[in-house]
């Protein structure tokens, strides 16, 4: 390779290997190689090749904001480092006339193809540069899922910003957060709900120029429109975005995802273009999904790293349709929106996937006696079929075909999957239970597991893999290892590749104690890799209980076995932490109001004809509680005496359970942006219940 900073040829020779050069692409000067991987470094001043182009460095990772990072490509890799505008640019030339969006306006689906999208989101980025958009300035936006939504997160890019997303949830105090770490120029608000929200804290922003309202027209002197901000766009020529673009480069920070919180403070994960579109890239070679033909629903929030990564980028990278759900997708519209979309990949979180299945269970119980005997022989079948292809035997009998037709097929119907390929959970750990449930239905789930920090996804499985704990097996050209394995293989999942992340912004102290010198992110969560490369993930170091005998106890496994015997219990925490034994609290499902999301006092059907299947009449969750029946606690302590058997020790047995006088949720704190519990939050909120258990 030439030092003169010259566009290189297309192939590069390097040790026998060829790593191919997109045409016309820019690299530095010097690569180093690292036994299988290659960093790109040079002392050479950046060139305006962009935006595709690896600038000069020399640093594994940075918390500056204009930082740059050396990419680790494996020697023989065959995906050219490309931006978030390069990827866009390429699909809008390749796919053209296309849909990619589609959005409801007026009970009527509107479409979007690829060529207004890329044109969009210029013009978009075009009004952000005239409003003072700064480069490696934030533009933060806080709504549901919107073309809008992905027209400000890519025009930030475009412009050479921050794209920052905020939880709807956020309160005022978060999003001073964001806003502040991220320097926001702009902020982007769906409605008046979320614009007071800023409104409120406007005079604590000093970087703040100009604030968009995307839905209505706003009220509030000052505040834009999203026609506004069209016209502000298609006003302006396209030479400063040109401009921009150029100095651009795919090591360089383009999205900012804010962790949930659920252990501290939220933290800033800077985020390359690298690392999004290469692990856009990987996810969809894995599924082996097909240009131009996939279809896929956004409904989960977009300020989560899953979403992102499935939603807009690898939707982009292949030339997917996307249907946007409506606002109250989670409280029961959701279907709607399948069933007009019929989408070949659904993403859900593991609480997505136990609605269908509490929805499906209950349809289940007002059966009567013949049909519900058909549907347990077709649900023995349908798992049948699974559990045999996971030893390899790749058949489909006569009984699977003929369920598959009478059965299986009506319910996929029905939901909106009849065209799905991959069903697939993330974001938190999913019990082998309701895996098996749903590979009953023929609906088989892939699980992914994957990180803010990895820019989405690090494993993914098959439905027939074997071990159907785990989460898969690593992405092609990334890397597992488990740090300090105990005697059965236990340790720290840590994790190498190009999806991981920079570093945290203004935070090196915690990029530090994150990212090893060698460039290993190390993950936080507890796993083993079997002789095969499955990664099975056991536990949270941070969530890990430590009882007072010094054993160390894994609370979601626990927990999901006791939710598994109990299909009553919503939610399940253990506890243990320096404690002589384990004890948990249980929540009862319950109805959900349909406004504020908050959990109400009135049990759910479900519930309430169990209750009646044991002489109990009540039919609110306080009246379960104040009154303790003994038949009913009787048969939760058998269901906890069920679940002790699946312990692996007399430490890892529940001695003592309390039934909570409300569920979790996200409105009331209990629960993260994506339905994982917020530890720290319950312990002091019933701390005193707590206790109770060790007086």
């Amino acid at each position: 390779m030439s030092d003169d900073g010259d566009i290189i040829p297309s192939v590069m020779q390097n040790g026998g290997n060829q790593y191919k050069i997109k045409e016309n692409s820019f690299l530095p000067s010097a690569v180093v190689e690292n036994n299988t991987t290659m960093s790109f470094e040079s002392s050479k001043p950046a060139e305006n090749y962009g935006p595709d182009q690896v600038l000069p460095a020399s640093q594994k990772y940075t918390s500056e904001a204009n930082g740059r990072v050396t990419l680790r490509i494996e020697v023989g890799a065959d995906n050219t480092p490309v931006s978030v505008p390069g990827l866009l640019t390429r699909s809008a030339e390749k796919y053209g006339d296309l849909p990619a969006l589609n959005y409801k306006s007026a009970n009527k689906w509107v479409k979007v193809t690829y060529k207004e999208y890329e044109q969009n989101v210029r013009t978009v980025a075009k009004a952000f540069i005239k409003l003072g958009l700064e480069r490696f300035h934030g533009v933060c936006i806080i709504g549901f899922n919107s073309p809008e939504w992905f027209y400000s997160d890519l025009g930030a890019i475009y412009a050479g910003g921050f794209a920052a997303g905020m939880y709807t949830t956020n309160l005022v105090d978060a999003c001073l957060h964001c806003l502040e770490t991220s320097r926001a120029n702009i902020a982007v608000v769906e409605d008046s709900k979320q614009l007071e929200k800023i409104l409120s804290i406007k005079s604590r922003l000093p970087h703040l120029k100009a604030i968009i309202q995307y839905e209505g027209k706003p009220t509030e002197e000052g505040v834009l429109s999203w026609e506004d901000v069209m016209r502000i766009g298609s006003a302006e020529s396209d030479d400063k975005l040109n401009a921009i673009l150029k100095t651009m480069g795919v090591n360089e920070c383009c999205t900012l995802v804010f962790t949930s919180g659920t252990e501290g403070a939220s933290k800033a994960v800077m985020v390359s273009h690298d690392n999004l579109t290469y692990n856009a890239y990987v996810i969809t070679k894995f599924l082996s999904l097909m240009d131009g033909k996939e279809v896929l629903v956004s409904y989960l929030p977009l300020s989560h790293v899953a979403a992102q990564i499935t939603d807009i980028y690898s939707a982009i990278s292949i030339g997917a349709q996307v249907f946007f759900g409506e606002k109250d997708a989670l409280k029961g519209s959701l279907v709607n929106t399948l069933q007009a979309a019929r989408p070949t990949v659904f993403l859900g979180v593991p609480r997505v996937w136990e609605k269908i299945n509490e929805k499906l269970v209950s349809i289940g119980r007002k059966s009567g006696s013949l049909k519900k005997y058909i549907a347990d022989w077709a649900k023995e079948v349908g798992l049948n079929h699974y559990e045999e292809a996971m030893k390899g035997v790749e058949r489909e009998t006569y009984s699977y075909k003929f369920f598959r037709w009478l059965i299986y097929g009506r319910i996929k119907s029905a939901i909106g999957f009849d065209r799905c390929k991959y069903f697939i959970s993330a974001a938190a750990p999913i019990s082998v239970e309701l895996k098996k449930y749903f590979m009953s239905l023929d609906i088989p789930l892939c699980e992914a597991f994957g990180m803010s920090e990895c820019g989405g996804a690090h494993t993914l499985s098959n439905p027939t893999d074997e071990n159907v704990a785990g989460v898969g097996k690593t992405l092609e050209g990334v890397t597992s290892k488990i740090d300090k394995p105990d005697k059965d293989g236990n340790g720290e999942l840590c994790i190498y590749g190009r999806h991981v992340f920079m570093g945290y912004l203004n935070l090196m102290e915690k990029t530090e104690s994150t990212l090893d010198t060698d460039g290993w992110l190390h993950s936080g969560d507890i796993a083993q890799i079997d002789d095969k490369g499955y990664v099975v993930i056991t536990g949270r170091i941070k969530e890990l209980l430590i009882t007072a005998g010094g054993e160390n106890i894994p609370p979601v496994l626990i927990e999901n076995n006791v939710k598994a015997v109990l299909p009553v219990v919503s939610n399940a925490f253990l506890i243990g932490d320096k404690r002589k034994f384990l004890s948990i609290l249980l929540s009862l499902r319950c109805e959900v109001d349909a406004e504020t999301a908050e959990p109400l006092d009135t049990l759910t059907p479900e519930v309430i004809s169990w209750l009646s299947s044991l002489n109990c009449k009540f039919t609110k969750v306080s009246e379960v509680v104040a009154n303790k029946p003994k038949e009913v606690f009787d048969a939760i302590q058998k269901g906890i005496d069920a679940a002790n058997k699946k312990a692996i020790s007399n430490a890892q047995k529940i001695q003592k359970f309390s039934l909570l006088p409300v569920d979790f949720s996200l409105p009331t704190g209990e629960l993260g942006p994506t339905l994982k519990i917020k530890r720290p939050v319950v312990n002091e909120k019933y701390k005193d219940l707590i206790e109770e258990f060790y007086n």
